[in-house]
């Protein structure tokens, strides 16, 4: 007999069995009310699956509020390594740049001395150095030191800009520097020499229009 058949059995019979037989009848209520889901179990059942719920979630959140923690604590020690570097590398730059600043004022003094002992040794020429004040601030824009490189032979006056490196408003300032000179010594200068290893195309430019003469390599000062 199937299943299907026996529940069509007792689908037929059990009404009538439950009639005559009081202890079956007796023995199949209790029986459902052991197995069957009452309201009162329903709702215990249903307030458990809640609470396990609640317990759930309250971990889960527990769990994203730790992980949260430890992602901010790493971005906190990631931003400080971050600034860290940051503050070294300035450092460095700061050092590698005052490291280039005294070796360009070095080399300046260095070639000017060089260039001295040369022209005058082997040309016969003058070279002077001086620092005067410029009290109406011609050169600057306001009254300050100016240092000015000066070549002088058979009455000719030559002024020299020697730097490790010139820029546009380099190459104004010496023509500046020039016309100072000229006041104040009220004596015409004859040629600008602006002597640098680099100088740009855009400050050659404005060399040529101010009519400096640029020298760039060791080789191209020769019969300066």
């Amino acid at each position: 007999m199937t299943m299907t058949d026996l529940k069509a059995q007792l689908q037929a019979e059990l009404p009538e069995l439950l009639k005559q037989d009081n202890n079956f009848r007796q023995w199949l209520e209790q029986l459902i009310r052991q197995t069957a889901v009452t309201p009162e179990s329903f709702d215990a059942r249903f307030e458990r699956m809640l609470q396990e719920f609640a317990a759930d979630r309250a971990e889960q959140h527990q769990r994203w509020d730790e992980q949260n923690r430890k992602w901010d604590e790493q971005n906190r020690k990631n931003n400080e390594l971050l600034e860290e570097i940051k503050l070294s590398r300035s450092r460095q730059d700061q050092g590698i740049g005052a490291l280039g600043a005294r070796w360009g004022i070095a080399s300046e003094h260095s070639f000017r001395a060089a260039l001295k002992g040369i022209l005058e040794k082997s040309f016969g020429v003058e070279v002077l150095n001086v620092n005067e004040f410029d009290d109406e601030g011609l050169v600057f824009g306001a009254p300050d030191q100016v240092e000015i490189d000066i070549i002088i032979k058979n009455g000719t006056v030559i002024l020299c800009e020697l730097k490790s490196s010139m820029s546009k408003s380099d190459m104004y300032t010496f023509e500046r520097k020039v016309r100072y000179y000229e006041r104040r010594h009220q004596r015409p200068v004859q040629r600008k020499l602006a002597v640098s290893p680099m100088v740009p195309q855009a400050a050659r430019a404005v060399a040529d229009k101010l009519g400096i003469e640029v020298f760039s390599y060791a080789e191209d000062v020769t019969g300066a």
